[in-house]
């Protein structure tokens, strides 16, 4: 399995035959690098954690042209499906969505959930959720999605037992550096942790330096834009 962050909260994976996106903000970030059809090759699947623009990004586009599936709660499938993506895996908080080569579940995570419209108005969009990917081979990852820290995540680790942790740690709008640490020190055993959620805008943390003092440097993969861990 490889790993790549986009930055921010987009991340590629790879495993068997399959391409899988998730949250991919792409040309609307400013940190992105390359370009979205080269970070997009070969997809077949994009999910998303929640509906805010920072983290659907380019799905629309994306699914359009490699024809991916998307899976997601239920109303951003119909909200998308309305928009051009065709093929869609609609779910919701404990659900499982199986593939041939992974299976997506989804859980809770603490936060909101929506796209801008008209007049300051908002779009609901469901639940916010966290994704477990628990590939046919690999270890198994957790993305958080964006969350604050809660107790239900030890329930999590008993459910799942994720190796590889994707944390948000940027403030503001997630958990800041040492409350990303204490919740991975307290609830989770994992082998490797990948910062994320930061460094996008001034807004939110410049980098992961107050998790990594946190977390001692332990199991701690702070990716470049564009970096892959092979795992």
């Amino acid at each position: 399995m490889k790993i790549k962050w986009l930055g921010h909260s987009a991340f590629r994976i790879e495993t068997g035959s399959s391409v899988l996106l998730i949250d991919p903000f792409l040309s609307g970030s400013p940190v992105f690098e390359g370009s979205v059809d080269e970070a997009a090759a070969g997809c077949t699947h994009v999910a998303l954690t929640h509906g805010h623009d920072d983290h659907v990004g380019d799905t629309i586009d994306i699914c359009k042209k490699t024809g991916a599936t998307l899976i997601a709660v239920y109303e951003i499938c119909v909200y998308l499906n309305a928009r051009g993506v065709e093929n869609i895996e609609p779910t919701n908080t404990g659900g499982t969505i199986r593939t041939d080569d992974f299976a997506v579940s989804f859980v809770r995570a603490d936060h909101s959930s929506s796209a801008s419209a008209e007049n300051g108005m908002f779009n609901y969009l469901g639940n916010p959720c966290g994704l477990i990917i628990t590939p046919n081979e690999g270890p198994c990852v957790y993305h958080m999605g964006d969350t604050s820290i809660f107790g239900d995540m030890a329930l999590i680790n008993e459910m799942y037992a994720p190796d590889i942790g994707i944390v948000p740690v940027g403030d503001r709008f997630t958990m800041d550096g040492p409350t990303a640490a204490l919740a991975c020190k307290r609830f989770f055993n994992f082998k490797t942790v990948i910062p994320s959620h930061y460094g996008t805008f001034p807004i939110i943390e410049p980098d992961a330096s107050k998790f990594l003092a946190e977390m001692d440097g332990e199991n701690v993969a702070v990716l470049e834009i564009g970096g892959e861990l092979d795992v």
